[in-house]
C-alpha cells in the first residue's frame, strides 16, 4: 500500500457550490496557481458540462497548470464525459471523475432507474472515459448510505472498465468515523480487483464529522486519497477542510504514517485567498487558518509558550504560512507576557518597582478593553515615569 496520501482539492468545483460562492474565470485561474504552487496533487477544476463559464475555467486551467493533474466532474453520460474530455484537452495530465448514485434512495427517488440500470451505466461511463484518459475516477454518489453489496458490485465492475480511482463519498455528511472506515475496509477487503485502484474518500460536514472521517478512513480504512477544500468550502456545511487534514496527517505522522505533497507554507495564503474571492470569512477559531488558531490570551498559557512553544503549539505558525504565533494582551495575560511585549517594543523599564506600577495600571485597562493595544502598553509605561518625576500619579 502507498505510503503517500493524495491530496484531491474540491474548492473550484464543490467549494463552488457554496450559495453565493460563484468564482469567474479569472478568480478560479488565481485560486488554481496558488493551488499549483501549493502542491496539490489533483485540481478538480469543475463541471465542464454545467456551464459555458465552467468549460471555459477548465480549459483555461488545463491551459496554464502543468504541475498538478487536472480534473473534470462528468456524470455517467456520454455528452458530459465528452465535454468534459474537450475541456481538459489541453491538460499535461488530466482526470475524468464520473459518478452515478448507487443508495437505494437515489436510485428511486431521483435517477428512477433500476440497480441494474445503474450498473450498466456506471460501467459504460467509465469504459467512455478511458477512451479519452488512462485517470479515470468513479464516484459512487450516496456511497456511505448504499447497499453494501450492490456497491461492491458496481466497484468491481468499474475498476474492470479501467477505473483508477475509486471514491467512496458520504454525500450527505451522514457517516461516523468507525463506520466509515468499516466501510472502506471492507470494501477494499471484498472486492476481489481493489488493489488496481487507489480507494478515496469525499466527506460533508453536516454533522461536523468530515476531517474525522476522512482522516478515520485512511488510518483505518486504507484509503488513499482525500477530497478536501480549502476553509472547507463546500455544499451545505461544507467539505473536508483541506488544511486540517493535511496538517493532522503531517504533524501525527506516528499515527498516520504517510507523506503529503503539500507545501503547507503556503496554506494560509490559499485560506486568504479564496476567502477574499468568495467573500465567506474564515471564522477566528478555526483549526490552522482562524486569525486565533497560533494567539495566546491566557496568561497560563502566554508563560508557557514565552518559555518553550510546544507547551502549547503542536505545529508552528511559520510552517502554514504566518508570520509568528501571537501573543494577545488582554485581562487574561499575566506579568511575563506583559514584560515580554515592552521589551520588545523597546520600552525601557528602570525597576521592578517600576514594572510593577505599569502592570497595575495594563490590568485595570485590560478590565475594560477586550485587547490592549501596543500603543496603550507603551503610554502606560510612560505614566509610571511621568509619575516617579513629579511625584504623584497622572
Amino acid at each position: 500500500m502507498s505510503d503517500r496520501l493524495i491530496i484531491f482539492d474540491t474548492t473550484l468545483r464543490d467549494g463552488e457550490q457554496s450559495p453565493g460562492a460563484s468564482m469567474t474565470k479569472e478568480e478560479k485561474l488565481r485560486i488554481a496557481r496558488q493551488l499549483e504552487r501549493m502542491r496539490v496533487d489533483v485540481i478538480e477544476a469543475g463541471f465542464a458540462a454545467s456551464s459555458e463559464g465552467d468549460f471555459q475555467a477548465i480549459r483555461a486551467i488545463a491551459s496554464e497548470v502543468k504541475d498538478s493533474i487536472v480534473c473534470s466532474l462528468a456524470r455517467a453520460n456520454e455528452r458530459d464525459i465528452s465535454r468534459a474530455a474537450e475541456a481538459l484537452k489541453p491538460a499535461s495530465r488530466s482526470r475524468i471523475h464520473t459518478f452515478i448514485a448507487t443508495s437505494a434512495l437515489h436510485m428511486e427517488k431521483k435517477l428512477r432507474m433500476s440497480p441494474d440500470q445503474v450498473y450498466e451505466q456506471a460501467r459504460r461511463a467509465v469504459c467512455l472515459a478511458r477512451g479519452y484518459t488512462d485517470d479515470v475516477e468513479f464516484s459512487p454518489e450516496d456511497g456511505s448510505r448504499s447497499d453494501l453489496d450492490f456497491l461492491c458490485r458496481v466497484i468491481e465492475g468499474v475498476i474492470d472498465e479501467g477505473a483508477t480511482t475509486i471514491n467512496v463519498p458520504d454525500t450527505v455528511g451522514y457517516a461516523v468515523p468507525d463506520g466509515y472506515a468499516a466501510l472502506i475496509r471492507e470494501l477494499r477487503e471484498r472486492i476481489p480487483n481493489s488493489a488496481r485502484a487507489v480507494f478515496s474518500v469525499h466527506c460533508h460536514d453536516d454533522l461536523g464529522l468530515a476531517v474525522a472521517n476522512s482522516l478515520a478512513a485512511v488510518k483505518s480504512g486504507g484509503a488513499r486519497q482525500i477530497e478536501c477544500a480549502i476553509n472547507g468550502l463546500g455544499e451545505r456545511a461544507g467539505n473536508t477542510a483541506l488544511e486540517e487534514v493535511v496538517m493532522a496527517v503531517r504533524t501525527r505522522r506516528d499515527v498516520f504514517g504517510l507523506d503529503v505533497r503539500v507545501d503547507t507554507t503556503q496554506i494560509v495564503e490559499a485560506s486568504r485567498l479564496v476567502s477574499e474571492i468568495t467573500g465567506f470569512t474564515v471564522q477566528p477559531n478555526k483549526a490552522v487558518v482562524g486569525a486565533n488558531a497560533f494567539a495566546h490570551a491566557s496568561g497560563i498559557h502566554q508563560d508557557g509558550v514565552l518559555k518553550a512553544r510546544d507547551t502549547y503549539e503542536i505545529m508552528r505558525a511559520e510552517d502554514v504560512g504566518w508570520s509568528a504565533n501571537k501573543i494577545v494582551l488582554g485581562k487574561l495575560s499575566g506579568r511575563s507576557a506583559f514584560k515580554q511585549r515592552l521589551q520588545e517594543l523597546g520600552v525601557e523599564i528602570d525597576s521592578e518597582a517600576e514594572l510593577n506600577a505599569a502592570f497595575v495600571r495594563f490590568k485595570a485597562l485590560a478590565d475594560q478593553e477586550a485587547i490592549v493595544s501596543d500603543d496603550a502598553i507603551v503610554a502606560l509605561s510612560q505614566q509610571g515615569k511621568v509619575a516617579d518625576a513629579t511625584g504623584s500619579p497622572l
